[in-house]
């Protein structure tokens, strides 16, 4: 059985404990990595105190008063180098003309500067339903939710495709997009399919829905779906197995599933940790969860923000670029938290 002094937990140990948590009803926050590696759960009581969260139901360490709220925390932004970027984008795209895959999330490192001291000062400037600062380590404000669980019916709703918000009739050329379209009804394909693994009754609630996310240079709109089904009954009180039955998260995989993710494995230029990985609070009867996307994190003595975006045999380099550069911001409200 796992114990708190564990460094590490094994998949089937994560798996075995959130089941048995949520059969005994014990309330719990976690996290999961991209990888599948390095999982880690714990009982509400056991939470340790440099670990902040801030869940729409849930909050935790979050009594640190900022004195002051900074215009933009980030001073300066160090993209990936076009080149590199080129690169891993057309090794993507022969996969995709060779019929691996067709709709592969690209993600990258880029090297920023902050204002801001500590980690801690951007989870609680930042303005998103899903935010966690774990351990000045890395630091994630998340839009995005997973899966959710509530009266025994399942939720989830993938987010998927993005544009300026300041474009003229910005909403309708998004929802208008050919390669948005195509890219989003994939990923609502493919969390439709996961969700059969452990739901009955699967059904689209609602399509292609719009959302503003503001930050402090620009805005952008992101369109997202709703997906609901009826958890088995085998599946009942058995959060550990739905969850890892469903993950790597499909919004920031691609399809087919198991072949992206190989592929990914192989053109990406660095390592996504717990960078689109998911974090999750369970009450003792229902579930959120998010995918942990908006992702700055130290490593040693730089600082980077994580970004990404869906790639298909119709994107353009250049405009692909200028996505994952535009995804690197903090949203920023009038009021500190």
């Amino acid at each position: 059985m796992f114990v708190r002094s564990q460094i590490k937990m094994k998949i089937s140990e994560a798996i075995s404990y959130l089941n048995t948590l949520s059969e005994k009803k014990q309330a719990c926050f976690f996290i999961i990595d991209y990888e599948l590696q390095n999982p880690q759960v714990w009982k509400i009581s056991d939470i340790p105190n440099d670990i902040r969260i801030s869940f729409p139901h849930f909050a935790c360490n979050t009594h640190t008063h900022i004195q002051q709220c900074v215009a933009n925390p980030i001073n300066h932004i160090n993209p990936i180098p076009f080149d590199e970027y080129e690169h891993a984008f057309t090794r993507a795209q022969k996969y995709i003309s060779r019929g691996d895959t067709f709709l592969l999330n690209l993600t990258v490192s880029s090297r920023i500067e902050l204002l801001a001291d500590d980690l801690s000062e951007i989870f609680h400037i930042a303005s998103a339903p899903y935010k966690l600062c774990y351990k000045n380590q890395f630091v994630v404000f998340s839009p995005e939710p997973f899966v959710s669980i509530h009266n025994n019916k399942i939720f989830t709703y993938p987010m998927k495709g993005t544009i300026d918000a300041s474009l003229e009739n910005a909403e309708n050329v998004l929802l208008g997009n050919n390669k948005e379209q195509a890219e989003h009804a994939t990923t609502v394909d493919l969390l439709r399919n996961d969700m059969s693994l452990v739901a009955e009754n699967v059904k689209l609630t609602k399509y292609r829905y719009i959302d503003k996310i503001h930050s402090p240079s620009h805005s952008i709109l992101q369109m997202s779906s709703c997906i609901q089904g009826d958890i088995r009954k085998d599946l009942k009180s058995q959060i550990g197995t739905i969850l890892f039955s469903m993950l790597p998260a499909g919004s920031i995989c691609g399809a087919p599933k198991q072949k992206t993710l190989e592929i990914i494995n192989s053109v990406e230029t660095h390592t996504r940790g717990y960078y689109t990985g998911i974090m999750g609070y369970f009450d003792g009867e229902n579930l959120e969860t998010a995918v942990m996307i908006r992702f700055i994190e130290k490593q040693d003595e730089n600082i980077v923000y994580k970004s990404g975006g869906g790639i298909t045999f119709q994107s353009n380099v250049h405009e692909e670029y200028e996505e994952i550069v535009k995804k690197i911001y903090v949203p920023i409200t009038s009021r500190n938290n």
